[in-house]
């Protein structure tokens, strides 16, 4: 049994979105402050990324606990049943909270020009201040490499059952294409 097209779209969607991201953010901190890029672009647009993840990541988990999902295959050894729910719990909740942490880290630094959401300024509601930023920022950046590698785990896991597995109906990857 497949997940629901619209499902499988959202999913890829966010994927790639995801993936752009990590890009962005590395991009962004490696150039130099006097790149007008750096600024007029990247940082926007990260920004932008960022809040549509946060809206997509909570459409999806509302439709995820409304919808039924196809069960994972009988064949999965107790232990990868256990490590698959667990890394799918810790990925909807790194894909909610790190997006809030950038929120939250532009939203408190004394030198942010806001919070963008496609060209609209979302209100900034937390109060400035840089010590708060500094940790934000932290939480933000070890919490995307955090899901970055359980993204990594992610996409392992699934490729293993579908190439790796003596049992093809261990595919997993099958639900989502």
């Amino acid at each position: 049994m497949k997940y629901p097209l619209a499902m499988r779209i959202l999913h890829w969607s966010m994927a790639a979105i995801i993936f752009g991201m990590i890009w962005a953010g590395w991009t962004m901190v490696s150039l130099d402050d006097r790149v007008p890029v750096k600024f007029d672009v990247f940082y926007p647009w990260h920004k932008s990324f960022g809040m549509l993840i946060l809206l997509l990541v909570t459409v999806r988990l509302a439709w995820r606990l409304r919808t039924s999902v196809p069960a994972l295959p009988g064949g999965l050894a107790p232990w990868e049943v256990r490590a698959a729910k667990l890394g799918h719990t810790a990925l909807y909740v790194l894909m909610f909270v790190v997006p809030c942490m950038g929120y939250a880290m532009s939203s408190s630094y004394t030198q942010s020009d806001g919070v963008f959401f496609f060209g609209v300024n979302l209100p900034e509601l937390l109060p400035k201040n840089d010590a708060r930023f500094e940790v934000f920022q932290a939480l933000h950046r070890y919490l995307a490499y955090t899901l970055l590698f359980l993204v990594v785990l992610h996409v392992a896991g699934a490729l293993k059952h579908r190439f790796l597995d003596r049992d093809r109906a261990n595919d997993v990857l099958s639900r989502m294409t």
